[in-house]
């Protein structure tokens, strides 16, 4: 009888896993990552998720890259990240900032032997620090923390010390997540002693009320040390008019005269970031927008010659935005990545300017971690729609890709993938929509499937071969649907008309974009037109409710997280007004013709036509797109009998970031799904 049920067991066809919620949060996620001076080894942080216990941890290893094998480093840390290799009095070794698994403790750098994995500290910082930089000659240590510069209300009035109250006189005051802390993020810098701890800091920004990254999102790429590690270029924005602009500049300071700051940017009045000297140490180079307040404008490689003050843009006529701009070894050319087609791809540029290289291909987002010795290869993060990042190793010369990692593999081993095509889309104005096709396991085109047309944000952002933890197309194929992803007017990678024709035109060509997709879709004999849904986030949630008042009867359920509703109010409320001055033209009382103009992109004029079941979605410490925005649609629906939920998180911002929450949106989100487009 055992024998009889083993044979049956041996015959039954095994069953594909599919991708779901909970295994999304159980894949690893590769973080900072570093390559050894001589290029033979790189390190990279790991970080997994415990959902049981709604938290995460951080692992670092070391990769060989001419075997391609990895060894553990450091296990169980809290956090692990900024890992660079530095020569130090005892050889070189892996730096990192982290904080281990001890009660009490704080982000601190580490220096860790390679060879056997002891940890020495090297800060013992109040407080932590972040971004760290070690000099070129391992001598002295680069990182940032917060300096208490403005008086909370009970330090002004002392006598009150259960007051709890905020005064405030300026704009600004609250930023994307976060309250404004009375802080500023500082640069510092201190020596390294011969024992390998850092020795008393210096503060590079004393007595300015200035950020060093620039929030919310800059890290430590706003900084860089020159060759000679005598000086320091670095990225600040005046905080008198954080709200209304962009305009940033990066500064030289050396460090035996620390007050006396240059500002090398002065006169350029958009975003100037992420400086990076000539490994020569005789030009600097730098990202920089043209126009203030637009921050989707083109991103141009500026370079100053420091001998004599000149500067040029080697991306002159580039019809396309730059990211991460390398030098090159030699100081001759730069390595950059850039939004291609519905995909990020590397690119090689001379100093002297011209024609942009392509040095990678294939259908994937390429990202450039470093520049090996020899200036010949590089190594590269890779992903796609399927799989999320691993690291590779890419010849400059032919494209060749070899494989380094694969930290997933045993999570994808019998899993069931999606198909992902491309499909080029007529626009109401003839033009050609790019969009990704996303087929679920096993697609059979005599069946019937339900569509889900993905409505992107940004508004500038393109839909490329990215893995997102929460819009994740490989897990929606798995659910049974098929997905259309356009890139629609206002997405990068399709030249500059195409990015910024969205500015001032939000309802406007996008959402016939949108449309175009959507129908070309519904044509298609395997798609059931009566289950169709519209997703979206940010501005993908602005255009959900759009749709809602605007789409006819093409769709029987929406999904809008963290969406613009109101224009008028969003307005109001929000933080960062250069964003809405350059997209909607200004104010909305500026004048008759833009008041009109949010009238009529605004999703709050069409309510009166809602009658598609919808669920919003939204954090509470959102103040980007402020969770009223959620609270004024739902309520909308709600009062004319419209089908909606609401799912309210909170402690979340404009994305979920915790484990468990992560799964309840998805729980909830597919539960939706099914439904209204259930069969």
């Amino acid at each position: 009888m055992l024998n009889s049920i083993l044979l049956l067991a041996l015959a039954a066809p095994v069953q594909e896993r599919m991708m779901t919620p909970e295994l999304l949060w159980e894949l690893d996620r590769i973080g900072s990552t570093a390559v050894s001076s001589e290029g033979s080894l790189a390190a990279y942080a790991l970080r997994d998720y415990d959902l049981a216990g709604n938290s995460g941890r951080s692992s670092v290893h070391v990769l060989d890259l001419a075997t391609g094998q990895s060894r553990v480093l450091l296990d169980g840390w809290r956090s692990a990240g900024a890992l660079q290799f530095s020569p130090t009095p005892f050889g070189e070794r892996l730096l990192l900032s982290g904080r281990p698994d001890v009660e009490g403790a704080s982000t601190q750098v580490w220096a860790v032997n390679v060879i056997d994995g002891a940890v020495k500290q090297v800060t013992d910082v109040e407080g932590g620090v972040a971004n760290v930089k070690v000099a070129p000659g391992g001598d002295h240590l680069a990182f940032t923390m917060d300096v208490k510069l403005d008086a909370e209300v009970t330090e002004l009035y002392e006598d009150l010390p259960e007051a709890n109250a905020r005064i405030i006189d300026a704009l600004m005051y609250r930023h994307w997540d976060a309250w404004h802390d009375y802080s500023y993020s500082h640069l510092f810098v201190a020596p390294i002693g011969e024992d390998g701890r850092a020795g008393k800091q210096v503060d590079l920004m004393a007595g300015l009320r200035v950020d060093c990254p620039v929030p919310p999102f800059a890290g430590s790429e706003h900084y860089a040390w020159a060759p000679d590690g005598k000086s320091l270029a670095f990225t600040m924005k005046d905080a008198k008019n954080w709200a209304q602009s962009t305009d940033s500049d990066v500064y030289l300071v050396a460090l035996d005269s620390p007050a006396k700051r240059r500002n090398v940017s002065e006169g350029r009045d958009g975003y100037d970031t992420d400086p990076a000297f000539s490994p020569d140490g005789t030009l600097l180079a730098w990202h920089s927008m043209e126009k203030p307040g637009f921050e989707s404008d083109r991103n141009r490689i500026l370079v100053l010659d420091l001998a004599s003050g000149e500067v040029t843009e080697p991306t002159a006529g580039l019809d396309q935005t730059v990211h991460g701009a390398t030098w090159t070894e030699d100081s001759k050319s730069f390595v950059f990545a850039s939004e291609w087609r519905g995909t990020n791809q590397l690119f090689q540029l001379p100093l002297a300017g011209g024609t942009a290289v392509q040095v990678s291909e294939g259908r994937y987002n390429f990202g450039l971690v470093d520049l090996l010795p020899g200036g010949k290869r590089a190594l590269v993060s890779v992903m796609d729609m399927k799989r999320p990042r691993e690291l590779a190793v890419l010849s400059l010369e032919d494209g060749a890709l070899q494989t380094m990692t694969d930290v997933n593999g045993a999570h994808y081993d019998g899993l069931a993938l999606p198909t992902v095509e491309e499909r080029f889309v007529e626009a109401t104005d003839d033009k050609r929509i790019h969009c990704w096709v996303i087929y679920p396991p096993n697609f059979d085109p005599a069946k019937k499937y339900p569509l889900l047309t993905y409505c992107q944000g940004g508004p500038q952002g393109q839909i490329g071969q990215w893995f997102s933890y929460r819009w994740n197309f490989h897990l929606m194929a798995s659910q049974g649907y098929v997905i259309v992803a356009p890139n629609r007017r206002g997405l990068p990678g399709f030249g500059r008309e195409w990015n910024d024709q969205i500015s001032g035109d939000w309802g406007g060509q996008a959402m016939q974009d949108i449309l175009a997709a959507t129908d070309s879709m519904l044509e298609e004999p395997y798609v059931d037109k009566k289950r169709t849904a519209a997703i979206g986030a940010s501005f993908g949630g602005y255009t959900v409710y759009w749709l809602m008042g605007n789409a006819g009867e093409r769709f029987s359920a929406m999904i809008a997280h963290c969406g613009v509703f109101n224009l008028e109010s969003m307005y109001g409320s929000t933080e960062e007004l250069f964003f809405v001055n350059q997209d909607l033209g200004g104010p909305y009382w500026s004048s008759q013709s833009i008041q009109d103009k949010y009238q009529r992109f605004s999703p709050n004029s069409y309510v009166g036509k809602w009658q598609t079941p919808l669920l919003v979605i939204h954090g509470q410490k959102d103040f980007r797109v402020p969770v009223t925005q959620g609270m004024e649609a739902f309520t909308a629906a709600q009062v004319q009998g419209v089908p909606s939920r609401f799912l309210y998180f909170p402690e979340e911002g404009h994305w979920v970031q915790s484990a468990q929450n992560g799964v309840l949106w998805h729980r909830v989100f597919f539960e939706w799904l099914a439904e209204h487009c259930g069969e």
